[in-house]
């Protein structure tokens, strides 16, 4: 260790079943060492939002455990810890990602090329519902997770419609059943 600093493998084998068991993972540990002070950039996420109190909690956890490392062999000096939810401009790439976006507005490129802009409901197997504008009305639509090419989710300034954010909770009965809504 020649920076002082733990690895990211380290710091993930550290940390990650103590996240785990707060309701989280680690999906990535950056370490910059030309910062000064370094800095070790925590990356968690979860089927729960990560909050200020849950960050602060992850924090201390993390900061207690890091600081165990100090007095054992490893750190050496000062560093900057940072805990941090992924963030808005992660692209939403797997099952979990869509899960833990339920209710945001997202904008997919499909496989055949398609844009389609909608509300991410319920997500089941390879499918996930997105809640689209149809003309006048909301309806569900079942997208195969495999034909979405790219899934950013978008920022925004207003409240969603009441409508459009009820399909998105009542959006699993079309999952369960296997059928196909609105499409």
């Amino acid at each position: 260790m020649t920076t002082g600093l733990p690895s990211q493998t380290q710091v993930i084998e550290l940390l990650g079943a103590d996240f785990a068991r707060a309701g989280y993972e680690i999906e990535d540990v950056v370490i910059d060492t030309r910062s000064r002070p370094p800095r070790i950039a925590v990356i968690a996420d979860g089927d729960t939002p990560l909050d200020l109190d849950t960050i602060a909690t992850l924090s201390r956890l993390a900061s207690a455990l890091l600081d165990g490392l100090d007095s054992a062999n490893g750190i050496r000096g000062r560093y900057l810890l940072e805990v941090s939810s992924p963030g808005v401009e992660r692209p939403l790439t797997s099952e979990k990602h869509f899960r833990r976006a339920r209710g945001r507005k997202v904008e997919l490129t499909l496989s055949d090329g398609s844009q389609l802009t909608g509300r991410v409901g319920a997500t089941g197997g390879d499918t996930v519902a997105l809640v689209v504008r149809q003309e006048r009305d909301w309806v569900v639509r079942e997208i195969p997770l495999p034909e979405i090419v790219k899934a950013i989710v978008q920022v925004e300034f207003s409240p969603p419609a009441p409508a459009e954010l009820e399909l998105t909770q009542s959006s699993e009965m079309g999952l369960a059943r296997g059928t196909e809504a609105g499409a």
